[in-house]
């Protein structure tokens, strides 16, 4: 293997005939821990010259550069791809934005997403989950993604939303179909939800699109107005896309984990307790996102090298998630009983994950559910299929064998 002569921290992709980290690779990406690994002891700053992009792979630095917005932006895009693109950002693309336009958006949602709306959906949630996984019982058979990982979301957001239940697949397909396009010029605009908006305008109800057709707040330039009817399409966008895609990949990452370590499996099943730390290993072990893409804005420094003004480079939060150096004594581990301690699966600073406790709560429910029906299973892995995107990974099908 030929390290850098200049600095043995930095590796060079075209050089370093062993250690290549392709983030278009599906297949690596669903496994890509044995080279996280070696990123993170071998080339902490990372630079891959065929796709032209550095990465950050260790927790201090994935975090800092997180939190550090003046230096790593959002505004040109939060993927490899829309980076490189050179893509104008469609307004009111909250993850794509920076502050002080960002903070000011952010606020505007966060009030919609609030601890009583999120709490006050437990008895809903719960009711549904237990719909989706009475029938199975006695069938031999539980898909944790198709029989409720990407029910259960898509129930939830139309919930938040007001959508209508006939129309929630709809909503949710479109989001798919979003992130598995490969043409960035296919960046949803939001149309789908044109109907719902002008319905709910007319018949004004409790749910988040009531809320954002109404609100009023002071924008950029200090104007107070009311959103704009593109600004929010992509609010309602960014939403439905984010808040179904990511819990969907959680529940299948959990079938397959806790298959994967039955004895573990086991002591949820006998005190579900432990569940709520479960699924935070869960989150921590197999991220539904591995990473995430910033426009450096400025010249910047790691481990000796500079990482120039105008590239693009990866925080690698699936690498940083194992890192020893914060998850001792092996990042490597899935323990349930493991110390908590905050990981890097919603982000950090100022484009921490908003849905986060929605997300918890529903792979919590998830995991209640399905062990008072199914304390045991084992995976059919001649039928499960890995998902085709690579901005958030995780599993199409994963069908399970339960008594």
């Amino acid at each position: 293997m030929t390290i850098s002569a200049e600095n043995p921290d930095v590796q060079d992709a075209e050089t370093a005939g062993e250690l290549y980290y392709d983030p278009y690779s599906v297949d690596l990406n669903m496994n890509p821990y044995p080279v996280f690994a070696r990123l993170r002891e071998e080339a902490p700053l990372y630079h891959n010259v065929k796709h032209d992009f550095y990465a950050l792979s260790r927790f201090d630095d994935v975090n800092k550069a997180l939190i550090d917005h003046s230096t790593f932006i959002s505004g040109r895009g939060a993927l490899l791809e829309i980076i490189k693109s050179g893509m104008e950002i469609p307004p009111g693309t909250l993850i794509f934005e920076d502050p002080p336009i960002h903070n000011i958006h952010r606020n505007l949602l966060s009030r919609m997403f609030t601890p009583r709306k999120v709490l006050a959906l437990e008895p809903r949630i719960r009711e549904f989950t237990a719909r989706c996984l009475d029938p199975l019982i006695g069938s031999g058979r539980f898909d944790f993604v198709n029989d409720l990982g990407e029910q259960m979301p898509m129930r939830v957001i139309g919930m938040l939303l007001g959508i209508p239940e006939a129309d929630q697949r709809r909503v949710t397909d479109h989001g798919e179909a979003t992130l598995q396009s490969t043409e960035i010029g296919q960046w949803a605009t939001g149309e789908v939800f044109a109907e719902f908006i002008d319905y709910r305008t007319e018949h004004p109800s409790d749910d988040i699109m009531t809320d954002l057709l109404n609100v009023e707040f002071t924008d950029e330039t200090g104007t107070v107005r009311r959103l704009r009817r593109d600004e929010l399409l992509m609010y309602l966008t960014v939403i439905a896309t984010a808040g179904a895609e990511t819990t969907t990949r959680l529940i299948g990452w959990a079938g397959k984990t806790l298959a994967d370590h039955p004895d573990q499996r086991r002591q949820l099943a006998e005190d579900p307790s432990l569940i709520p730390q479960a699924i935070e290993e869960i989150l921590r072990w197999e991220p539904p996102a591995l990473q995430v893409a910033r426009y450096v804005a400025r010249d910047t420094e790691y481990y000796g090298q500079t990482v120039p003004e105008g590239s693009a480079i990866l925080l690698l939060m699936g690498a940083a998630n194992r890192d020893h150096r914060r998850f001792p004594p092996d990042g490597d581990v899935f323990d349930i009983h493991r110390e908590v301690r905050s990981h890097m699966t919603f982000g950090a600073g100022t484009h921490f994950c908003m849905g986060n406790a929605l997300a918890r709560l529903e792979g919590r429910i998830a995991l209640e559910e399905i062990l008072k029906r199914f304390p045991t299973w084992e995976v059919d892995w001649s039928h499960a299929v890995p998902s085709q995107t690579t901005a958030v990974r995780g599993w199409q099908s994963m069908p399970t064998f339960i008594p």
